[in-house]
Protein backbone atom coordinates (compact mmCIF):
# COMPACT_ATOMS: atom_id res chain seq x y z
CA UNK A 1 0.00 0.00 0.00
CA UNK A 2 1.47 3.63 -0.87
CA UNK A 3 1.31 6.68 0.83
CA UNK A 4 -1.20 8.20 -0.66
CA UNK A 5 -3.40 4.57 -0.29
CA UNK A 6 -2.60 4.50 3.35
CA UNK A 7 -4.04 8.65 3.82
CA UNK A 8 -6.90 7.79 2.34
CA UNK A 9 -7.65 4.56 4.35
CA UNK A 10 -6.86 6.43 7.34
CA UNK A 11 -9.44 9.55 6.23
CA UNK A 12 -11.75 7.32 5.67
CA UNK A 13 -11.75 5.38 9.31
CA UNK A 14 -10.88 8.67 10.89
CA UNK A 15 -14.46 10.12 9.10
CA UNK A 16 -16.42 6.88 10.54
CA UNK A 17 -15.15 7.31 14.02
CA UNK A 18 -16.32 10.58 13.59
CA UNK A 19 -19.99 9.58 12.26
CA UNK A 20 -20.22 6.95 15.35
CA UNK A 21 -18.76 9.47 18.05
CA UNK A 22 -22.00 12.22 16.90
CA UNK A 23 -24.82 9.04 16.51
CA UNK A 24 -23.40 6.87 19.41
CA UNK A 25 -26.72 8.42 21.52
CA UNK A 26 -29.03 7.19 18.62
CA UNK A 27 -31.58 4.04 19.25
CA UNK A 28 -33.05 1.91 17.01
CA UNK A 29 -36.70 3.48 15.72
CA UNK A 30 -39.01 2.68 17.97
CA UNK A 31 -37.24 1.91 20.44
CA UNK A 32 -36.54 4.59 23.73
CA UNK A 33 -35.62 5.29 27.51
CA UNK A 34 -37.07 7.10 29.96
CA UNK A 35 -35.59 10.04 31.82
CA UNK A 36 -35.88 9.94 35.50
CA UNK A 37 -39.08 11.38 36.16
CA UNK A 38 -40.59 10.15 33.29
CA UNK A 39 -39.43 6.50 34.58
CA UNK A 40 -40.71 7.25 38.13
CA UNK A 41 -44.54 7.74 36.71
CA UNK A 42 -43.87 4.68 34.82
CA UNK A 43 -42.76 2.69 38.34
CA UNK A 44 -45.01 4.52 40.55
CA UNK A 45 -47.78 3.47 38.20
CA UNK A 46 -46.92 0.02 38.10
CA UNK A 47 -46.58 -0.59 41.95
CA UNK A 48 -50.09 0.94 42.40
CA UNK A 49 -51.94 -1.55 39.57
CA UNK A 50 -49.75 -4.34 40.83
CA UNK A 51 -50.89 -3.39 44.58
CA UNK A 52 -54.45 -3.24 43.32
CA UNK A 53 -54.22 -7.09 41.56
CA UNK A 54 -52.92 -8.36 44.59
CA UNK A 55 -56.16 -7.11 46.70
CA UNK A 56 -57.81 -9.29 44.25
CA UNK A 57 -55.91 -12.60 44.37
CA UNK A 58 -53.72 -11.84 41.87
CA UNK A 59 -50.71 -13.01 42.22
CA UNK A 60 -47.54 -11.75 40.22
CA UNK A 61 -45.53 -13.93 37.56
CA UNK A 62 -42.21 -12.77 36.29
CA UNK A 63 -42.06 -15.35 32.61
CA UNK A 64 -38.91 -14.76 30.40
CA UNK A 65 -37.92 -12.08 28.21
CA UNK A 66 -36.77 -14.80 25.65
CA UNK A 67 -38.43 -18.41 25.11
CA UNK A 68 -38.63 -20.97 23.18
CA UNK A 69 -40.40 -20.06 19.83
CA UNK A 70 -43.17 -22.93 19.89
CA UNK A 71 -43.94 -21.92 23.17
CA UNK A 72 -44.52 -17.86 22.55
CA UNK A 73 -46.55 -18.51 19.71
CA UNK A 74 -49.06 -21.31 21.00
CA UNK A 75 -52.43 -20.24 19.57
CA UNK A 76 -51.77 -16.55 18.81
CA UNK A 77 -52.33 -17.03 14.52
CA UNK A 78 -50.14 -15.46 12.20
CA UNK A 79 -50.15 -11.87 13.24
CA UNK A 80 -47.70 -12.42 16.53
CA UNK A 81 -45.82 -14.41 14.24
CA UNK A 82 -44.73 -11.80 12.13
CA UNK A 83 -44.03 -9.64 15.17
CA UNK A 84 -41.61 -11.42 16.89
CA UNK A 85 -37.74 -11.38 17.12
CA UNK A 86 -36.14 -14.46 16.40
CA UNK A 87 -32.66 -16.20 16.75
CA UNK A 88 -30.97 -19.91 17.13
CA UNK A 89 -30.47 -20.98 20.58
CA UNK A 90 -26.66 -21.69 20.35
CA UNK A 91 -26.82 -24.56 22.89
CA UNK A 92 -29.84 -26.50 21.69
CA UNK A 93 -30.11 -25.14 18.16
CA UNK A 94 -33.81 -24.09 18.22
CA UNK A 95 -35.64 -21.59 17.40
CA UNK A 96 -35.99 -18.56 20.25
CA UNK A 97 -38.05 -15.32 19.84
CA UNK A 98 -38.05 -12.67 22.20
CA UNK A 99 -41.27 -12.23 23.94
CA UNK A 100 -43.99 -10.18 21.78
CA UNK A 101 -47.00 -11.03 24.11
CA UNK A 102 -47.01 -12.58 27.58
CA UNK A 103 -49.83 -14.45 28.02
CA UNK A 104 -48.94 -17.73 25.91
CA UNK A 105 -46.05 -18.15 29.04
CA UNK A 106 -48.51 -16.79 31.96
CA UNK A 107 -50.50 -19.90 30.12
CA UNK A 108 -47.80 -22.24 30.47
CA UNK A 109 -47.09 -21.51 33.89
CA UNK A 110 -50.76 -22.33 35.22
CA UNK A 111 -51.18 -25.26 32.86
CA UNK A 112 -47.47 -26.95 33.79
CA UNK A 113 -46.60 -24.99 36.56
CA UNK A 114 -49.10 -24.81 39.00
CA UNK A 115 -51.69 -27.38 38.08
CA UNK A 116 -54.55 -27.04 40.42
CA UNK A 117 -57.68 -27.45 40.07
CA UNK A 118 -58.55 -24.32 41.48
CA UNK A 119 -59.02 -20.95 39.27
CA UNK A 120 -55.03 -19.22 39.06
CA UNK A 121 -55.62 -15.59 39.33
CA UNK A 122 -52.14 -14.43 38.06
CA UNK A 123 -50.68 -10.52 36.71
CA UNK A 124 -47.94 -9.39 35.16
CA UNK A 125 -45.95 -6.71 33.99
CA UNK A 126 -42.30 -6.53 31.86
CA UNK A 127 -41.57 -4.89 28.33
CA UNK A 128 -42.05 -6.80 25.41
CA UNK A 129 -40.63 -6.57 22.08
CA UNK A 130 -42.18 -5.89 18.26
CA UNK A 131 -40.71 -6.10 15.14
CA UNK A 132 -42.79 -3.42 14.22
CA UNK A 133 -44.73 -0.52 15.79
CA UNK A 134 -48.28 -0.20 14.49
CA UNK A 135 -49.74 2.91 12.34
CA UNK A 136 -50.95 5.22 15.61
CA UNK A 137 -47.96 3.43 18.29
CA UNK A 138 -44.72 3.65 16.75
CA UNK A 139 -42.47 1.78 19.98
CA UNK A 140 -41.54 -1.29 19.68
CA UNK A 141 -41.14 -2.04 23.27
CA UNK A 142 -44.14 -1.75 24.91
CA UNK A 143 -44.40 -2.45 28.70
CA UNK A 144 -47.15 -4.95 28.72
CA UNK A 145 -49.20 -5.37 31.99
CA UNK A 146 -51.80 -7.74 32.60
CA UNK A 147 -54.19 -10.13 34.41
CA UNK A 148 -55.67 -13.46 33.57
CA UNK A 149 -58.02 -15.72 35.48
CA UNK A 150 -57.34 -19.90 34.75
CA UNK A 151 -59.85 -22.42 35.59
CA UNK A 152 -63.37 -20.95 35.10
CA UNK A 153 -65.50 -21.01 31.99
CA UNK A 154 -68.35 -18.82 32.79
CA UNK A 155 -69.34 -15.47 31.76
CA UNK A 156 -69.13 -14.39 35.71
CA UNK A 157 -64.90 -14.67 35.08
CA UNK A 158 -65.33 -12.06 31.65
CA UNK A 159 -67.18 -9.79 34.09
CA UNK A 160 -64.75 -10.13 37.13
CA UNK A 161 -61.50 -9.10 34.50
CA UNK A 162 -63.17 -6.42 32.83
CA UNK A 163 -64.43 -4.99 36.04
CA UNK A 164 -60.49 -5.59 37.12
CA UNK A 165 -59.40 -3.61 33.73
CA UNK A 166 -61.63 -0.86 34.70
CA UNK A 167 -60.35 -0.28 38.23
CA UNK A 168 -56.27 -0.51 36.91
CA UNK A 169 -57.77 2.73 34.60
CA UNK A 170 -59.31 4.44 37.11
CA UNK A 171 -55.73 4.05 39.16
CA UNK A 172 -54.42 5.26 36.02
CA UNK A 173 -56.05 8.55 35.98
CA UNK A 174 -57.69 7.56 32.70
CA UNK A 175 -60.82 9.55 32.10
CA UNK A 176 -64.20 8.77 29.86
CA UNK A 177 -63.43 5.57 29.02
CA UNK A 178 -65.57 3.87 26.70
CA UNK A 179 -65.83 -0.02 26.66
CA UNK A 180 -66.74 -1.94 23.14
CA UNK A 181 -68.12 -5.67 23.59
CA UNK A 182 -67.78 -8.17 21.04
CA UNK A 183 -67.86 -11.97 20.49
CA UNK A 184 -66.08 -14.27 18.35
CA UNK A 185 -68.10 -17.46 19.07
CA UNK A 186 -71.00 -15.62 16.93
CA UNK A 187 -68.98 -15.76 13.96
CA UNK A 188 -67.97 -19.06 15.32
CA UNK A 189 -71.15 -20.69 15.31
CA UNK A 190 -71.88 -19.05 11.89
CA UNK A 191 -68.91 -19.93 10.04
CA UNK A 192 -69.33 -24.02 11.39
CA UNK A 193 -73.21 -23.91 10.96
CA UNK A 194 -72.51 -22.40 7.01
CA UNK A 195 -69.71 -25.52 6.86
CA UNK A 196 -67.19 -23.67 5.75
CA UNK A 197 -63.90 -24.70 4.16
CA UNK A 198 -61.00 -22.96 6.20
CA UNK A 199 -59.97 -20.95 2.99
CA UNK A 200 -63.75 -19.90 2.73
CA UNK A 201 -64.07 -18.86 6.50
CA UNK A 202 -60.72 -17.07 6.17
CA UNK A 203 -61.92 -14.96 3.10
CA UNK A 204 -65.10 -14.21 4.61
CA UNK A 205 -63.29 -12.46 7.84
CA UNK A 206 -61.25 -10.85 6.18
CA UNK A 207 -64.10 -8.47 4.20
CA UNK A 208 -65.91 -8.62 7.59
CA UNK A 209 -62.96 -6.88 9.47
CA UNK A 210 -63.06 -4.29 6.53
CA UNK A 211 -67.39 -4.08 6.91
CA UNK A 212 -66.89 -3.80 2.72
CA UNK A 213 -70.61 -5.02 2.40
CA UNK A 214 -70.85 -4.57 -1.21
CA UNK A 215 -67.80 -7.25 -1.55
CA UNK A 216 -69.20 -8.88 1.64
CA UNK A 217 -72.61 -9.53 -0.82
CA UNK A 218 -70.23 -10.51 -3.83
CA UNK A 219 -68.07 -13.44 -2.07
CA UNK A 220 -71.13 -14.66 -0.04
CA UNK A 221 -73.09 -15.23 -3.48
CA UNK A 222 -70.01 -17.25 -4.93
CA UNK A 223 -71.00 -19.44 -1.70
CA UNK A 224 -73.71 -22.38 -1.72
CA UNK A 225 -75.45 -21.60 1.78
CA UNK A 226 -79.05 -21.36 2.33
CA UNK A 227 -80.58 -18.19 2.75
CA UNK A 228 -80.92 -17.60 6.45
CA UNK A 229 -76.95 -17.85 7.28
CA UNK A 230 -76.51 -15.47 4.33
CA UNK A 231 -78.59 -13.19 5.74
CA UNK A 232 -76.70 -13.61 9.33
CA UNK A 233 -73.48 -13.18 7.54
CA UNK A 234 -75.14 -10.06 5.68
CA UNK A 235 -76.25 -8.88 8.74
CA UNK A 236 -73.12 -8.92 11.10
CA UNK A 237 -71.62 -5.56 9.98
CA UNK A 238 -74.86 -3.85 11.39
CA UNK A 239 -74.55 -5.07 14.30
CA UNK A 240 -72.50 -2.36 15.76
CA UNK A 241 -73.92 0.41 18.77
CA UNK A 242 -75.53 0.36 21.49
CA UNK A 243 -77.49 -2.73 23.84
CA UNK A 244 -80.42 -2.04 20.78
CA UNK A 245 -77.80 -4.45 18.97
CA UNK A 246 -78.45 -7.43 21.24
CA UNK A 247 -82.35 -6.98 20.52
CA UNK A 248 -81.77 -6.76 16.84
CA UNK A 249 -79.11 -9.64 17.08
CA UNK A 250 -81.69 -11.81 18.60
CA UNK A 251 -84.37 -11.42 16.07
CA UNK A 252 -81.51 -11.47 12.76
CA UNK A 253 -79.60 -14.55 13.97
CA UNK A 254 -82.10 -17.14 15.14
CA UNK A 255 -79.45 -19.81 15.95
CA UNK A 256 -79.11 -21.58 19.73
CA UNK A 257 -75.40 -21.16 19.70
CA UNK A 258 -75.76 -17.78 18.77
CA UNK A 259 -78.53 -17.00 21.03
CA UNK A 260 -76.37 -18.53 23.86
CA UNK A 261 -73.44 -15.78 22.76
CA UNK A 262 -76.09 -12.93 22.76
CA UNK A 263 -77.29 -13.59 26.34
CA UNK A 264 -73.68 -14.07 28.01
CA UNK A 265 -73.38 -10.65 26.39
CA UNK A 266 -76.23 -9.03 27.90
CA UNK A 267 -75.33 -10.86 31.05
CA UNK A 268 -72.14 -8.82 31.15
CA UNK A 269 -73.57 -5.83 29.83
CA UNK A 270 -76.02 -5.68 33.07
CA UNK A 271 -73.24 -7.11 35.51
CA UNK A 272 -70.83 -3.97 34.60
CA UNK A 273 -73.79 -1.38 34.59
CA UNK A 274 -74.70 -1.83 37.78
CA UNK A 275 -71.12 -1.56 39.28
CA UNK A 276 -70.12 1.02 36.73
CA UNK A 277 -73.54 3.20 36.20
CA UNK A 278 -71.46 5.87 34.16
CA UNK A 279 -69.92 3.56 31.81
CA UNK A 280 -70.37 4.29 28.24
CA UNK A 281 -70.65 0.76 26.66
CA UNK A 282 -71.41 -0.44 23.27
CA UNK A 283 -71.44 -3.36 21.00
CA UNK A 284 -69.60 -4.57 17.62
CA UNK A 285 -70.74 -8.46 16.58
CA UNK A 286 -68.85 -8.17 13.84
CA UNK A 287 -65.39 -7.27 15.15
CA UNK A 288 -63.57 -10.22 15.75
CA UNK A 289 -60.05 -9.15 17.45
CA UNK A 290 -57.47 -11.93 18.07
CA UNK A 291 -59.89 -14.27 15.95
CA UNK A 292 -57.53 -17.10 15.83
CA UNK A 293 -56.78 -16.58 19.21
CA UNK A 294 -60.04 -15.82 21.29
CA UNK A 295 -62.95 -18.01 21.51
CA UNK A 296 -65.85 -16.02 23.27
CA UNK A 297 -66.30 -12.58 24.67
CA UNK A 298 -64.34 -9.55 23.44
CA UNK A 299 -63.42 -6.43 24.86
CA UNK A 300 -61.40 -3.13 24.49
CA UNK A 301 -61.37 0.58 25.99
CA UNK A 302 -60.88 3.18 24.40
CA UNK A 303 -60.57 7.08 25.38
CA UNK A 304 -61.63 10.24 23.27
CA UNK A 305 -57.75 11.12 23.10
CA UNK A 306 -56.37 8.45 21.89
CA UNK A 307 -57.28 6.59 18.63
CA UNK A 308 -56.69 2.73 19.66
CA UNK A 309 -57.90 0.37 21.94
CA UNK A 310 -56.01 1.71 25.57
CA UNK A 311 -56.45 -1.86 26.82
CA UNK A 312 -58.05 -4.88 25.41
CA UNK A 313 -58.81 -8.85 25.99
CA UNK A 314 -61.27 -11.60 26.17
CA UNK A 315 -61.86 -15.17 26.81
CA UNK A 316 -59.35 -17.61 25.08
CA UNK A 317 -60.44 -20.99 26.43
CA UNK A 318 -57.80 -23.98 25.04
CA UNK A 319 -54.40 -21.99 25.50
CA UNK A 320 -53.22 -24.76 27.68
CA UNK A 321 -53.82 -27.44 26.33
CA UNK A 322 -50.29 -27.96 24.17
CA UNK A 323 -48.87 -27.26 27.77
CA UNK A 324 -50.34 -30.46 29.11
CA UNK A 325 -53.54 -28.90 30.54
CA UNK A 326 -56.60 -28.04 28.86
CA UNK A 327 -58.16 -24.71 31.22
CA UNK A 328 -60.56 -22.23 30.12
CA UNK A 329 -59.07 -18.67 30.68
CA UNK A 330 -59.75 -14.85 30.12
CA UNK A 331 -57.79 -11.86 30.76
CA UNK A 332 -56.84 -8.11 29.69
CA UNK A 333 -53.54 -6.52 29.04
CA UNK A 334 -52.57 -2.79 28.61
CA UNK A 335 -49.32 -0.74 27.49
CA UNK A 336 -47.84 0.97 30.91
CA UNK A 337 -46.63 3.69 28.66
CA UNK A 338 -49.81 4.04 27.31
CA UNK A 339 -51.72 4.19 30.92
CA UNK A 340 -48.18 6.43 32.03
CA UNK A 341 -48.91 9.21 29.29
CA UNK A 342 -52.52 9.51 29.93
CA UNK A 343 -52.21 9.61 33.60
CA UNK A 344 -49.40 12.58 33.09
CA UNK A 345 -52.38 14.31 30.70
CA UNK A 346 -54.49 14.54 33.86
CA UNK A 347 -52.38 16.25 36.22
CA UNK A 348 -53.22 19.56 37.68
CA UNK A 349 -49.71 20.30 38.56
CA UNK A 350 -46.17 18.85 38.18
CA UNK A 351 -45.63 16.42 41.74
CA UNK A 352 -43.32 17.70 44.07
CA UNK A 353 -39.50 15.93 44.78
CA UNK A 354 -39.85 14.92 48.89
CA UNK A 355 -36.12 15.05 48.97
CA UNK A 356 -33.97 15.99 51.84
CA UNK A 357 -30.57 17.63 51.32
CA UNK A 358 -27.60 16.89 53.34
CA UNK A 359 -24.42 18.24 53.70
CA UNK A 360 -20.94 16.70 53.53
CA UNK A 361 -19.87 16.61 57.12
CA UNK A 362 -17.99 13.32 58.67
CA UNK A 363 -20.01 13.30 62.13
CA UNK A 364 -21.62 10.11 62.97
CA UNK A 365 -25.04 11.64 64.56
CA UNK A 366 -25.40 13.21 61.25
CA UNK A 367 -24.56 9.59 59.76
CA UNK A 368 -27.28 8.37 62.18
CA UNK A 369 -30.02 10.84 61.85
CA UNK A 370 -29.45 10.29 57.61
CA UNK A 371 -30.17 6.48 58.06
CA UNK A 372 -32.88 7.17 60.50
CA UNK A 373 -34.79 9.18 58.15
CA UNK A 374 -33.63 6.62 55.10
CA UNK A 375 -35.19 3.85 57.26
CA UNK A 376 -38.41 6.05 58.13
CA UNK A 377 -38.91 5.65 53.97
CA UNK A 378 -37.63 9.43 53.58
CA UNK A 379 -34.95 10.50 50.78
CA UNK A 380 -31.92 11.46 51.66
CA UNK A 381 -29.45 12.69 49.22
CA UNK A 382 -26.20 13.39 51.13
CA UNK A 383 -23.72 16.19 48.97
CA UNK A 384 -20.58 15.13 47.57
CA UNK A 385 -17.17 17.15 48.61
CA UNK A 386 -16.78 20.11 46.16
CA UNK A 387 -20.03 18.64 43.78
CA UNK A 388 -21.82 21.73 42.12
CA UNK A 389 -25.20 22.56 42.99
CA UNK A 390 -27.16 22.29 45.88
CA UNK A 391 -30.71 21.54 47.28
CA UNK A 392 -32.05 23.64 45.09
CA UNK A 393 -30.72 22.38 41.78
CA UNK A 394 -31.35 18.87 43.12
CA UNK A 395 -34.83 19.80 43.48
CA UNK A 396 -34.76 19.09 47.41
CA UNK A 397 -37.47 20.61 49.52
CA UNK A 398 -35.97 20.08 52.63
CA UNK A 399 -32.35 20.22 54.40
CA UNK A 400 -30.69 18.51 57.34
CA UNK A 401 -29.45 21.49 59.79
CA UNK A 402 -28.21 21.72 63.15
CA UNK A 403 -30.71 23.45 65.18
CA UNK A 404 -29.23 25.28 68.67
CA UNK A 405 -28.69 22.45 70.64
CA UNK A 406 -26.11 20.63 67.75
CA UNK A 407 -29.22 17.65 66.60
CA UNK A 408 -29.31 17.58 62.84
CA UNK A 409 -32.91 18.35 62.24
CA UNK A 410 -35.27 18.29 58.82
CA UNK A 411 -35.96 22.22 57.80
CA UNK A 412 -38.10 22.86 54.92
CA UNK A 413 -36.68 25.05 52.25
Amino acid sequence: MNQKETLHTWGVLFEWKQRMQQNAWLLPEGIDELLPDEAHRLETLRRAILDMFAKWGYELVVPPIIDFLDSLLTGSGHALDLQTFKLTDQISGKMLGVRADMTPQVARIDAHNLKHAHPSRLCYAGTVLHTRGDALEKTRSPMQIGAELYGHAGKESDCEIIRLMLEMLAISGVLNVHIDLGHVGIYRALAEKARLSPTQESQLFEVLQRKAIPELRTLLDTYALASDLKNAFLKLPELNGDRSVLEKANAWLAFDEVQSALADLDDIYHALARCFPALSMSFDLAELRGYHYHTGVVFAAFVPTVGKEIARGGRYDNIGAIFGRNRPATGFSADLRVLTALNKQHETHSPLRDWIFAPYVEEITLHNTIRDLRAQGRCVVQQLPGQQGGAKELGCSAVLAQNSQGKWVVETL
